[in-house]
């Protein structure tokens, strides 16, 4: 009988640890019910991640990123991807979100900036490089390609093609151009090796220790690299403007210098 009382006391005992553990679940789903989505270029992805995850937890709203190249969020925006805000590398794919009237205007602001540099394997032979006009990229890549975001979409890829034309550069080495998705997939060929130069944003560049920068470009060579921000119309939820918000707070603020941007003053 005393065997038979404990075995149901434990059993009893499971049930009520089991119901405890999915109540508490429920809970916290229910606590962060109210969540947030942001799409946003993939050089920010470090400092958004950061950022995004003291948001949740200071403010008790889920976070949900998404991380790509700016073009590529642009059209999934504008196909009706559930974003509530647009973070872009460049302001071509935001003023083309905004003709639309896919984002609310007023909300709109530049939050950062940043460089593009020219980067090689840690272990390469390859030094400090004076990048000016007619430099010889074409002798650096040898056989080899240039790593670097579709100058096409991209934004780092379309800042690199601008500098390189303007430096008288670009008709030599157009054919011998590896065009990647993004500035991160362009990054990771330079880190394994695969493209013996790259081009990059200098915050990409300082994540990871695979590479070496070798050469900053000239700002003059470029237009302004300019990361504006904003909500998308109809997705202006009381979250999403608390968010906007926080990205002009001293933290978030200490988080994207930490990443080797500059922030802008709004």
């Amino acid at each position: 009988m005393k065997r038979r009382f404990y075995l149901k006391g434990f059993l009893f005992l499971i049930f009520c640890v089991l119901i405890f553990s999915i109540y508490s679940k429920l809970a916290i789903a229910d606590s962060k019910a109210e969540s947030i989505t942001v799409f946003a270029a993939a050089s920010t992805t470090n400092a958004v991640t950061e950022i995004g995850k003291m948001f949740s937890e200071q403010k008790n709203v889920g976070f949900i990123p998404s991380f790509a190249s700016s073009s590529t969020l642009a059209k999934q925006i504008e196909n009706k991807a559930p974003a509530n805000i647009y973070i872009s590398a460049n302001s071509k794919w935001m003023d083309y979100l905004e003709k639309k009237n896919i984002i609310n205007q007023p909300s709109r602001f530049d939050l950062l900036s940043n460089r593009i540099v020219l980067i090689v394997p840690a272990d390469s032979d390859i030094k400090t490089i004076d990048i000016k006009a007619s430099f010889d990229l074409k002798k650096l890549l040898g056989n080899g390609f240039l790593s670097m975001g579709d100058p096409d979409h991209v934004p780092a890829g379309i800042y690199g093609k601008q500098s390189l034309v303007n430096l008288g550069v670009w008709d030599s080495i157009k054919t011998k151009v590896a065009r990647s998705k993004d500035v991160r997939a362009a990054l990771m060929l330079v880190e394994r090796g695969e493209s013996p130069v790259g081009i990059v944003y200098a915050t990409d560049a300082a994540i990871t220790k695979k590479v070496r920068v070798v050469a900053t470009f000239p700002e003059k060579s470029h237009p302004p690299i300019l990361y504006p921000v904003a909500l998308v119309a109809g997705s202006e939820t009381p979250e999403a403007e608390k968010f906007m918000k926080f990205l002009k707070m001293p933290e978030a603020k200490a988080i994207f210098e930490k990443y080797g941007f500059t922030v802008l003053q709004n």
